[in-house]
């Protein structure tokens, strides 16, 4: 059975992925999306800075404000964790 390496591409944090493709796109605010999540602006700023991640809450939220899946943001989560991992 071979192993498998993981691989070497650095992790993407989900609060880039909030901040780049869904903030910078739509000219939204940390602050006007917590407010728009009914949550602490510091919580936002803590994800767009990548020094928090996104919680099953935040997921549920943020799928309901962009029209995702919650899903999607608990795997981005996930992934980032597992290659921080390696």
């Amino acid at each position: 059975m071979q192993s498998v390496k993981p691989n070497k591409l650095p992790p993407i944090h989900p609060g880039e992925i909030l901040r780049e493709e869904f903030m910078k796109p739509r000219g939204l605010s940390q602050n006007a999306l917590a407010r728009a999540l009914n949550v602490p602006p510091r919580r936002i700023n803590e994800i767009v800075l990548e020094k928090r991640g996104i919680t099953a809450d935040a997921a549920l939220r943020l799928a309901r404000y962009f029209g995702t899946s919650a899903e999607m943001w608990t795997g981005l989560q996930a992934d980032s964790d597992l290659r921080l991992q390696f």
